[in-house]
């Protein structure tokens, strides 16, 4: 249990650090948020160091910074329970606001029960905090119908050219393709914030809050998967050449890793959804200069470099993702939207003359099994038109395709 003037001070004191700090490149996220919503809490949800905090500074100079804010992952507020909201109540009267945001609320337990009261109340509620306790499925069951989540990211392309003043360009996506997007890594340079990243995440979001004894199996299968971006994995084979006791605790290891927003595993399109959960899945990590903190083998490895970069340039604007896999043709992204396959698109970091006729192929053939009459195939910076059969391919360089 705190004291009232302990929690008084530093929101004090964080309220005047909120005030004057730099609040960075603005996000292209914010145009997509409402901040007029009353009944429902927005959830900032992302992997860790992404600039969730930054954003709750931009929402709140959105707001005109008339807002409370406080973030509880602070040593001097370490301990606060559920009985010291009873002692914030106190010190939000006094403030005289109606808007609350709130970093890093999900250390105290019983958090939800406390937001859900404050909508009750009539406030608006902002909170952002590491995603591995803010997960919107988690939330469903806390804040039924009370919350709505948006995802963070690292920095986009568009965002990288933004805040690096570059042009998008061939040169500019040579850069992004190998340093990634994280924000301090941008403006620092210093990559050892990556491998510090990767630490905290396997061992407070991961290992203690799950419980997890084994580290060296689970750093062993995220250094294995980071050296297989672009492929394909199933849980079956890894517990062979890992050695790890099931297929069972891969699975379960799988999905700590995709709760963390360390990786995700896209399935193989199908119109079954039990073949979707039984097929291998591909491998996208976040970002590219975070593999580089994982796996020495990826670094030089410029094709699967821009097709994780296109992975997650997608993954901002669509949820439904897939890889095709018929007729021994691979054809690397189904865009879905409501089950419903839209668009295809094969990526090659250069269009040759031993590779052309493969890459074509299986996106004409993946053209073939939707009724397709257009496909894309996004090069690091060729351009082309491929026709055959009535069908058209164009090939378009990544730093000039409009996602």
């Amino acid at each position: 249990m705190l004291q009232k003037t302990v929690i008084q001070e530093v929101a004090n004191h964080q309220k005047t650090r909120v005030l004057t700090i730099d609040r960075g490149y603005s996000r292209k996220l914010l145009l997509k948020l409402d901040l007029g919503m009353k009944n429902h809490a927005l959830i900032i949800s992302g992997i860790r160091r992404c600039g969730k905090s930054t954003l709750m500074y931009q929402l709140m100079k959105k707001t005109g910074s008339k807002g409370f804010f406080l973030n509880f992952d602070t040593p001097k507020l370490y301990g606060f329970d559920i009985q010291d909201f009873a002692l914030l109540d106190e010190i939000i009267s006094d403030a005289k606001t109606k808007i609350l945001f709130f970093d890093e609320i999900q250390v105290v337990k019983g958090w939800e029960l406390y937001i859900r009261q404050k909508l009750d109340e009539g406030f608006r509620v902002f909170v952002s905090g590491s995603n591995a306790s803010l997960l919107s499925k988690e939330l469903g069951t806390k804040l039924t119908g009370r919350h709505i989540t948006k995802e963070l990211f690292p920095f986009s392309f568009e965002e990288f050219c933004g805040i690096s003043k570059k042009k998008p360009n061939k040169e500019s996506l040579k850069q992004f393709i190998e340093k990634g997007g994280f924000p301090e890594v941008i403006k620092s340079e210093n990559r050892d914030i990556l491998a510090a990243l990767v630490e905290d995440i396997l061992y407070r979001d991961i290992a203690v809050r799950h419980n997890i004894r084994d580290i060296q199996s689970l750093k062993h299968l995220l250094t294995f998967l980071a050296s297989n971006v672009g492929n394909l994995v199933s849980a079956t084979k890894l517990t062979k050449i890992l050695k790890i006791k099931s297929a069972a605790t891969v699975m379960e290891y799988f999905g700590f890793f995709e709760d963390s927003y360390l990786l995700h595993l896209m399935p193989k399109f199908s119109y079954s959804y039990k073949a979707q959960m039984i097929n291998p899945r591909k491998i996208y990590f976040i970002d590219n200069g975070l593999i580089d903190a994982i796996s020495v083998s990826f670094s030089s490895d410029n094709g699967r470099r821009l097709e994780n970069m296109v992975f997650w340039e997608l993954r901002r604007r669509y949820s439904e993702l897939f890889y095709y896999n018929e007729n021994g043709k691979e054809c690397d992204f189904v865009i879905c939207e409501n089950n419903k396959p839209q668009k295809l698109i094969q990526v090659s970091y250069e269009m040759t003359k031993e590779n052309i006729r493969r890459e074509a192929d299986a996106l004409f053939d993946a053209m073939n099994f939707f009724k397709m009459q257009n496909g894309i195939i996004l090069t690091f910076n060729q351009k082309d038109i491929i026709l055959e059969s009535g069908k058209r391919i164009d090939v378009i360089p990544v730093h000039k395709f409009q996602f």
